[in-house]
This record gives C-alpha cells, sequence and structure tokens, in this order.
C-alpha cells in the first residue's frame, strides 16, 4: 500500500507566502516523478509543477513564483509558493509514479488535496 499525505494548505493574504509538503509512505521501491496540481471550484484539475529525474517544469502561471523540489531520502517533495494571488486559490493535489517493486508495473498515486486559499 501507497499512500501520498500533503500538508501546508492554509489561508493567506495575496502577496504571502505558503510551503506544500507531500510526503509518500508504504512500499516504495523507486520514485521518478511527482508533481502538484490543483483544482479550483467548477474548473478541471491541471498541473502546476512536476519534477521528473532532477527535471522540473511549471504551469506558465507560476513560473517565477513557485519553486518545486524533492528529497529522494524522504520520498517528500515540496512546493514553495511565493506571491500568492487571489487566482491560486484551489485544492492543491500531490501526485506520483511509484514502483513498488523492482518486478511490479509503475503506478500512478494522488493526495487527498489540501486547500489553499489567498484573500485578504
Amino acid at each position: 500500500q501507497v499512500q501520498l499525505v500533503e500538508s501546508g494548505g492554509d489561508l493567506v493574504q495575496p502577496g504571502g507566502s505558503l510551503r506544500l509538503s507531500c510526503a509518500a509512505s508504504g512500499s516504495i521501491f523507486s520514485i521518478n516523478h511527482m508533481g502538484w496540481y490543483r483544482q479550483a471550484p467548477g474548473k478541471q484539475r491541471d498541473l502546476v509543477a512536476s519534477i521528473t529525474n532532477g527535471i522540473t517544469n511549471y504551469a506558465d502561471s507560476v513560473k517565477g513564483r513557485f519553486t518545486i523540489s524533492r528529497d529522494n531520502a524522504k520520498n517528500t517533495v515540496y512546493l514553495q509558493m511565493n506571491s500568492l494571488k487571489s487566482e491560486d486559490t484551489a485544492v492543491y493535489y500531490c501526485n506520483a509514479v511509484i514502483w513498488r517493486t523492482r518486478r511490479e508495473q509503475a503506478s500512478e498515486y494522488w493526495g487527498q488535496g489540501t486547500q489553499v486559499t489567498v484573500s485578504s
């Protein structure tokens, strides 16, 4: 069994900062991709940032403001969010592609989501 547990969501004023964390636990052999998605009310879930074999990728709307990083020893991915705007308000979901054993095919996992609200 593999679980992704997010934390760090909160209410913050425009211009503020937050740091989200997502820890993967359970039977894990290898993780080559971790990322963050977000979903605002009435909208589809969109990619925010990802890190795959050390290569990062960002949505245009967050470039220069958000930074994704990963602690491989802890199987944890972080999302540092600076200069937050009201349009960043959404539920943020962690995503990972994980091999549970050397022989099994990799599977995709999702966290339960953490709410980020940017409002004055």
